[in-house]
């Protein structure tokens, strides 16, 4: 790939990626390091990545350094965990997007991602399978699962009128 190859995917990829982990994450400075981590890891690779399949090799980049940053954070304890009241209060909904976000927050890792991917950013199950070492047939029972679980949530949860 040649630097204006590269120069071109930072312009159309950077903002999609952003997008995938942000919403993953929910922490804008976590996102942005993971993505600005994922191009640096692009670039040191730079003459063995074709330009076809630098979205690809970016996106399972990204996505293995969110991992990472989840790991390293599940290890750690904020003040905010310390200090936060073991009873959370009932939640007031104001919009349907906070109502969704909880419900993808809810998922497990593997079906948020795959859900997000798809829904999100509009991959194919096969790009998706690719980024996130899966194959069609797994991704698709991952999405399905996801699905179903965001329905069940929003009905227990007597948010769909």
């Amino acid at each position: 790939m040649t630097t204006a190859e590269y120069n071109l995917c930072v312009d159309q990829h950077a903002d999609s990626v952003y997008r995938f982990i942000l919403k993953n994450l929910r922490d804008s400075e976590k996102s942005r390091d993971v993505v600005q981590e994922a191009f640096t890891r692009m670039w040191e690779k730079v003459d063995t990545i074709s330009f076809e399949k630098s979205r690809s090799y970016l996106f399972t980049s990204a996505y293995h350094l969110m991992i990472d940053t989840i790991r390293k954070d599940q290890r750690s304890v904020s003040m905010y965990d310390v200090r936060r009241s073991p009873e959370a209060p009932d939640r007031q909904w104001t919009d349907l997007k906070e109502i969704l976000d909880e419900a993808v927050t809810r998922l497990p890792e593997t079906q948020r991602s795959a859900l997000l991917l798809r829904d999100y950013e509009g991959y194919s199950y096969k790009e998706i399978g690719d980024i996130l070492a899966l194959n069609e047939s797994q991704v698709k029972v991952y999405i399905y699962r996801a699905r179903m679980a965001m329905k069940d949530y929003l009905v227990s949860a007597d948010l769909i009128v």
